[in-house]
């Protein structure tokens, strides 16, 4: 490859990177060129898994400010990009590498902070994005209707306790027939 294509190869692999939301790196050797296309497709659309060579690709991330991953430029090297959900990408990942082991999730780095595969592996166990926002919704939503009842009782609660009070009130002062106690005093 002649230096202006490498070179231009370095300025797309850093702006992938500097673009972003995520980059995970894996090895693939022993997959198929068919298996490749599956996982792509696996991936969904708001990932680009990429075949890279090592070199250019440690310069590209370099470049972007990522040097985190440079121990992990050995052997055949793919990077999947992420742009959407990080969540997603590595639930993909490690569903294709259960079913085939060939593929070996390496590490990675999220937000510009370096993940191991272990990392990876348990961001893949976190459920998506919308599932969580779709629970905190429900929790606040609950809170809210805790709140509306504890005003709305508090109101209620007072006027059945005014209630009783006049109706001890009624029954004190003669309400059943018989004189108070004070009004029996007074009358002898």
């Amino acid at each position: 490859m002649a230096r202006p294509d490498k070179a231009a190869a370095v300025a797309e692999l850093t702006d992938k990177f500097r673009t972003s939301n995520a980059a995970m790196l894996t090895e693939y050797r022993g997959l198929t060129v068919a298996q490749l296309k599956t996982l792509r497709r696996a991936l969904g659309e708001n990932v680009t898994y990429a075949v890279v060579k090592n070199t250019l690709t440690k310069i590209a991330a370099n470049e972007a400010g990522i040097s985190t991953l440079d121990d992990l430029f050995a052997g055949p090297s793919a990077v999947a990009f992420v742009a959407g959900d990080p969540v997603e990408a590595a639930k993909g990942l490690r569903d294709f590498a259960k079913d085939n082991p060939a593929l070996v999730i390496k590490g990675g780095v999220l937000d510009g902070k370096a993940l191991s595969a272990d990392e990876i592996k348990k961001l893949a166990d976190l459920e998506s994005r919308e599932v969580l926002l779709a629970k905190l919704a429900g929790a606040i939503k609950g809170k809210q209707s805790q709140a509306a009842a504890l005003f709305q009782a508090l109101p209620s609660k007072f006027a059945r306790t005014t209630e009783a009070l006049r109706v001890k009130l009624a029954d004190e002062q003669g309400g059943a027939g018989t004189p108070a106690p004070a009004e029996a005093a007074e009358s002898e």
